[in-house]
């Protein structure tokens, strides 16, 4: 059974590949991978990069002796190491003939569904045009709040954007290992290898193994397989695509999640939340709407189009965009569909988020996790 689904792994004609700053530290390693993904362009795939190391490479040439705490610093050494980093890129694809494009994202590029879009057809076209596209994260200009968190979650991001079909993630372990250090090879259901996770122990970058199989969970509910594998392994990458039993394979889970559904689900950040009651949960658990009587508080601040959290009873249980802002839902709450003008002092919709503007989750060991609807 495993041995077929890796096989299958070949048929991938699109594949995100992201390698981090760790991995790219060895002397060498840029060089290494460009000759893997020139093979893999070789035999007909499409291959988009997210790559770290900017910050990293600006620490070098800005004489920084640790990564900057402050974010003036950070976006400094990001400045510094954004020009290296692509230089880097292109020396290595250079012997190939394969010319590189540096494209830099924030947060708020994807939030935007207009700037999500063009953004695709950027790809697209780069793709088509024979070109590797560089991508990450525009740490010169991101703060707290446009940032990804870190590239592994950009490059699960990534993966629904460009609609690939393999998210791979590079570190430098064999992929995900147990408490006695053994290669997990595949994965049906995240919550398998959650208890063998640890916190990164350098300050070379941000991720680490958490970080990549949250990012594996995410790209996994669009349909994506995810596979973490050695990014010091010489043809690691060749291997996997011919579905040798190397790294950590995590299945795609359940029914695909829409594009759209999961943008609300994982690309937009919640600007408040809305509490229900448990008929109201009941009733968004059978995709309902969220209609104005099962309301029974709000928190935070947001506007019409925001993207906010529904809260049951038992925690939080879908995200949505609102239809009206804090105030109008605080007004809102628990009316009958007759009060709906009364309370809001003129005409209004007696939806509050509408099913098609609504991601039900449900929870687990794991955590909230999307379903669709």
């Amino acid at each position: 059974m495993s041995d077929r689904i890796r096989a299958a792994l070949h048929e991938a004609r699109r594949v995100v590949v992201k390698v981090g700053s760790r991995s790219l530290a060895s002397p060498g390693r840029f060089a290494a991978l460009a000759g893997q993904l020139d093979r893999m362009r070789a035999a007909g795939r499409s291959v988009v990069l997210v790559s770290s190391g900017a910050i990293a490479l600006g620490r070098e040439r800005l004489g920084l002796d640790a990564r900057p705490k402050d974010m003036p610093r950070l976006q400094a050494a990001a400045a510094a190491g954004q020009a290296a980093l692509v230089r880097a890129w292109e020396e290595a694809f250079e012997p190939h003939g394969v010319p590189v494009a540096q494209v830099l994202l924030t947060h708020a590029d994807l939030t935007d569904r207009d700037r999500y879009l063009n953004a695709r057809h950027a790809l697209d076209a780069l793709l088509d045009l024979g070109a590797v596209p560089v991508i990450n994260e525009n740490d010169t200009v991101a703060v707290d709040e446009i940032r990804f968190g870190d590239n592994d979650q950009l490059a699960a991001m990534v993966a629904t954007l460009t609609g690939a079909d393999l998210l791979v993630l590079l570190t430098d372990v064999e992929g995900v290992l147990d408490d006695a250090g053994v290669r997990v090879p595949l994965v049906r259901d995240v919550a398998e290898v959650e208890p063998f996770l640890r916190a990164p122990t350098d300050d070379v970058g941000l991720g680490g193994m958490a970080s990549k199989v949250e990012a594996a969970r995410r790209a996994t509910l669009r349909g994506v397989p995810v596979a973490i594998a050695d990014a010091r392994a010489a043809e690691g990458l060749t291997a996997l695509l011919a579905g040798e039993d190397v790294g950590t394979l995590f299945l795609p889970q359940g029914a695909k999640l829409p594009s759209r559904k999961h943008w609300i689900a994982y690309t937009l950040r919640p600007r408040g939340d809305v509490l229900v009651d448990a008929g109201a949960a009941r009733a968004l658990a059978r995709h309902a709407s969220l209609l104005p009587a099962g309301i029974v508080g709000v928190r935070g601040d947001f506007q019409p189009g925001d993207a906010i959290r529904v809260v049951g009873p038992e925690g939080e249980m879908a995200r949505g965009l609102a239809r009206y802002g804090v105030l109008d839902v605080a007004r809102l709450a628990g009316a009958k569909r007759h009060e709906i003008e009364a309370r809001l002092g003129r005409a209004g919709s007696g939806v509050v988020v509408h099913r098609d503007d609504l991601v039900v989750v449900r929870r687990g060991e794991g955590g909230s996790e999307p379903v669709s609807g």
